[in-house]
């Protein structure tokens, strides 16, 4: 059951960010509840697409994936292609997923880039100037079974959706602040360059930029 088009796909979305689990039960403007639970881990695979071993392309691919892009130009069509070929990592193994969660601006960045409108080291600084947060997803039945409920918190809208707003705002902000006036683009890649140059996984070049 769930959706298929959410950002891992079908799953159980959580967070350990109790605050921002506060502003998800408000994002309508209205009350809530939030929900907690204590997940056993010791027994599971956790893909922690956050733990070094892994780029802001591979989080792409999954959202290429999953998500729904305008795909508003021939670039952007093949870029999607090729990320998903390229840079996928297949879940079938796993039973958790820890990595980026993709609130509106951080879309509005990941669209942006498919279609060769925002470099590379652009669309990663975003994802971690940001402090968007992180998402916990829980994908099989293996996961399910070590989840137990441990009570639930009131939202108080009042409180939490000006945080929510907030959030996004920020994020915002911080892009224009930091990010889009203050890169020269010569030395960047864009996903145009992914494309003509066939870059993989391993490439320097993605490694070089992703450093900087």
């Amino acid at each position: 059951l769930g959706k298929t088009n959410n950002d891992y796909g079908r799953g159980f979305y959580c967070t350990q960010e109790l605050s921002m689990a506060m502003e998800w039960a408000c994002k309508k403007n209205s009350d809530g509840f939030v929900n907690k639970y204590v997940l056993e881990q010791d027994s599971l695979n956790i893909l922690n697409l956050l733990d070094g071993k892994y780029n802001i392309l591979h989080w792409m691919a999954l959202l290429l994936k999953n998500r729904t892009f305008r795909l508003s130009n021939e670039i952007a069509i093949d870029a999607c292609d090729y990320i998903i070929e390229n840079f996928s990592i297949d879940l079938k193994a796993y039973d958790v997923i820890i990595g980026y969660r993709a609130d509106d601006s951080y879309f509005s960045f990941a669209e942006s880039f498919v279609q060769n409108g925002l470099p590379l080291r652009s669309l990663n600084e975003a994802l971690h100037l940001g402090r968007l947060g992180t998402q916990t997803v829980l994908i099989s039945e293996k996961s399910f079974r070590n989840l137990t409920f441990d009570g639930a918190d009131f939202a108080d809208k009042t409180v939490y959706y000006p945080k929510f707003i907030a959030r996004d705002s920020n994020v915002r902000e911080t892009y224009r602040r930091e990010i889009r006036n203050r890169h020269s683009y010569k030395n960047d890649i864009f996903v145009l360059d992914i494309l003509r140059e066939e870059m993989k996984d391993n490439d320097s070049r993605i490694q070089r930029i992703l450093s900087i």
